[in-house]
């Protein structure tokens, strides 16, 4: 029974980065052969900022258990982070490629900051008082970036709630931040290889944490607070370690989102932004790591998908048509044994190979 079980945990485990390497090879494959649209091209940036923040929702969300509806919020505060400091290491750093790597950092941190700052009062509530929470903190950032004004020159970075006149910004000086303009005239660095590389390093973290003792831990409290905290699994610690990981990640893709435009602005990032990704989770299964890769890529190209199909007076009435249909195939009993079975013939003929045995 032991043998049997472990192709199955070691497949379970690889499984995404299997699937993104394949995604990966097969996209380039396509642009070296045939080519893309210009369409298509452009979502291949949006898709792998997507995944990294479904995988990073699906850590609080799917493993943790706690719902959260601010996860824009902390891709915001990455995204606007990382474009002030990759227009203000234009001129010191050459490498657009450095500063796009800079630029993530800076973006990660900011955004773990304010998960921090975010997530020690309020992971001590639960339930719809954590997502209320979460929610007002989204819009709140939104609204704050919208009221602020930023710039450079060469005294260095210049604050202000009021206009981009009282920057006083000296010669030669520029605006980054507009107030509800947004970031404009944003130099494009973002790399689909990059993206794919984000990717890889969020599943990385994700993975390697819902597999070590600080996951179990998560794990544990999600299933049930009371016996966990009674064994001294401290709650607060270990959710916020969750959070704050979430908040990391989802900085990082903000930044990487941001620096694939000309132009940001706040409203981007605001409610339905942070309900999309929870969307990508929910259809994809909680916890269902692998999942939250499929349905983040798969229903950000739908929508692109259907106009191509010429059906766009009709694409949101079929884009909601197969967001029912997903759900309730992913919530059928029959469909879900189905598929336990066929998985369980699978796992049983590896084993059967594994040992020299025939397979039948």
């Amino acid at each position: 029974m032991k043998g049997r079980s472990v192709p199955k945990q070691l497949l379970n485990r690889f499984a995404p980065y299997l699937l993104v390497i394949a995604a990966f090879a097969a996209v380039r494959a396509v642009q070296a052969r045939v080519g893309l649209s210009s369409s298509f091209e452009g979502q291949l940036i949006p898709i792998c900022c997507y995944i990294v923040m479904a995988v990073s929702l699906n850590l609080v969300v799917g493993i943790s258990g706690e719902l959260s509806l601010g996860h824009a919020g902390f891709m915001s505060v990455g995204a606007f982070s990382g474009v002030i400091a990759a227009t203000a290491l234009q001129s010191s750093i050459s490498s657009g490629l450095v500063r796009l790597a800079v630029a993530m950092a800076v973006g990660a941190l900011c955004a773990g900051v304010a998960g921090m700052i975010i997530g020690v009062p309020v992971l001590r509530l639960r339930g719809d008082y954590l997502a209320i929470v979460t929610l007002a903190f989204g819009e709140i950032i939104k609204n704050v970036i919208n009221c602020l004004y930023i710039g450079y020159d060469s005294g260095g970075l210049h604050f202000s709630f009021k206009s981009e006149a009282d920057l006083h910004l000296a010669e030669g000086g520029a605006a980054i931040i507009k107030g509800p303009m947004g970031a404009t005239g944003v130099t494009k660095l973002s790399t689909f290889t990059v993206g794919f590389i984000l990717v890889l390093i969020a599943l990385f973290v994700v993975i390697n944490m819902i597999h070590s003792r600080s996951g179990r831990a998560i794990m544990a409290l999600r299933d049930n607070r009371i016996a966990a905290e009674s064994v001294g699994i401290g709650a607060t610690k270990y959710k916020l370690m969750a959070f704050v990981t979430s908040a990391v990640l989802s900085g990082s893709a903000g930044a990487l989102y941001a620096l694939n435009y000309s132009s940001v602005v706040a409203k981007k990032f605001d409610f339905n932004t942070s309900i999309l990704i929870l969307v990508f989770v929910v259809l994809g299964g909680m916890g269902n790591i692998c999942g939250s890769v499929v349905a983040a890529a798969f229903l950000t190209i739908l929508p692109e998908l259907l106009r191509k199909l010429n059906l766009e007076n009709l694409r949101m009435l079929v884009y909601a048509i197969v967001l029912i249909l997903v759900m309730i195939a992913t919530n059928n009993p029959i469909l879900k044994g189905a598929l336990n079975h066929l998985w369980e013939r699978i796992t049983r003929r590896t084993a059967r190979a594994e040992k020299g045995e025939k397979v039948q």
